[in-house]
């Protein structure tokens, strides 16, 4: 067996996967976060109902999505934020190169949205450099090039705020890790931790999810406590 072939071949059917335009939509479209029916992911990607199936089944067979059946409703969603990090990344592919970048991000999109299931935007690249300035994550070169250890001091400071994060690094997902960011051109956190805190700032109502959008809206007692907790202007 030809390790480099058999390699070679599986990211070629992964590309072919993800390359077909209405299979990119329908990615591109869960990457907000929401789980999506058939029926939705239909109209997204301007295809017919049975169209439909046939490329939803071909991105669960490449495990790019997952599904989850409840009551009368099957609901699609993406597999991984390994997944979510592939497809961020293929869009600084296919965006300008970086020595005449300009953002060309819808402008709803640019301040702060969701990457899957953490923050991304200019917010979330700023959150990333305050979390590694305050010495709460450092580079976990042992893991990954772009892996992050919590450091004592971080795992202090995230239990502070409600966080566990051995509960989190024993989940069946990445831990904490750079994902290069769509619009800044630079990495915000991603993994198991960006998630938690994502999920405490919703919770918190530091957060607001726009609808039917990846786009999220700080409020003020979240510009308040970004500010005073990690000195963060949002």
């Amino acid at each position: 067996m030809n390790v480099t072939r058999d390699a070679d071949a599986a990211v070629a059917q992964i590309a072919a996967a993800i390359g077909e335009p209405a299979r990119a939509r329908m990615l591109y479209c869960l990457m907000a976060g929401r789980a999506r029916t058939a029926t939705e992911l239909a109209l997204v990607a301007e295809v017919t109902p049975a169209t439909a199936s046939v490329h939803l089944n071909r991105l669960k067979a490449e495990r790019l999505v997952r599904v989850v059946a409840q009551g009368k409703h099957r609901y699609y969603s993406i597999e991984n934020d390994r997944v979510a990090n592939l497809l961020e990344s293929l869009t600084v592919v296919a965006g300008v190169s970086a020595d005449d970048f300009v953002p060309n991000t819808p402008l709803k999109l640019r301040p702060s949205r969701t990457c899957y299931d953490h923050l991304a935007g200019t917010l979330g690249v700023a959150l990333h450099d305050r979390l590694l300035a305050l010495g709460w994550l450092a580079t976990d070169p042992s893991v990954s090039a772009d892996a992050y250890a919590v450091t004592d001091k971080g795992a202090k400071s995230l239990a502070a705020l409600g966080i566990d994060v051995e509960a989190e690094r024993g989940l069946r997902r990445r831990f904490a890790f750079a994902c290069l960011d769509w619009s800044e051109r630079r990495p915000h956190l991603g993994g198991a931790i960006a998630a938690a805190l994502l999920r405490l700032s919703f919770n918190r109502r530091w957060l607001a999810p726009e609808p039917e959008s990846r786009a999220v809206r700080v409020t003020a007692l979240g510009r308040r406590e970004l500010q005073s907790r990690f000195g963060v202007r949002a």
